[in-house]
């Protein structure tokens, strides 16, 4: 553990887990990327590399059409579209349903994956075309390399399955 406080009466520790103990007491980590007043569609704009910026814009221009929400930047980089609240053994907060960040290296699609194995998304990642999975997310160098039907079924399946499945 790291002790955070001076005061052995208001002393901090982070624990291996990221739980933090407050006077023996544990308490929930809270989540560092929310949402801001950034306009999206500048912050698309601002993308140097052209493929990322051109096929950010059509993103969320689908994404928008599909759950019928306005896009709303969370942290620096990411584009989120609607929300809900979680929580976890460690952490609580609010998150996007779906997403996606321009990254320098590929677009990066939040939400669009689960855990479950029989969950319909996992079912049709045969059929998207190129991407790579991360632990909660897909990379995808260019929307060109996926199959726009296949990934807008993606994308609404998993921005309703949230709304219908909130922790």
């Amino acid at each position: 553990m790291t002790d955070i406080g001076d005061e052995p009466a208001c002393r901090l520790k982070i624990a291996a887990d990221k739980q933090l103990i407050i006077s023996g007491v544990k308490c929930m980590a809270e989540n560092k990327t929310k949402p801001t007043v950034v306009n999206p569609a500048s912050f698309l704009a601002g993308v140097s590399n052209a493929t990322r910026r051109e096929d950010g814009a059509k993103l969320l221009d689908i994404m928008q059409e599909i759950t019928g929400q306005d896009p709303v930047m969370w942290g620096p980089s990411m584009i989120g579209f609607g929300s809900y609240h979680y929580k976890g053994r460690s952490s609580e907060g609010d998150w996007l349903r779906v997403g996606f960040s321009p990254r320098s290296s590929a677009l990066v699609l939040y939400g669009l994956v689960f855990y479950d194995e029989n969950e319909p998304n996992n079912h049709l990642l045969s059929t998207l075309g190129k991407y790579t999975r991360g632990k909660g997310c897909l990379y995808v160098k260019s929307l060109a390399d996926v199959d726009e039907l296949v990934l807008r079924k993606m994308i609404k399946n998993a921005y309703f399955h949230e709304a219908t499945n909130e922790t």
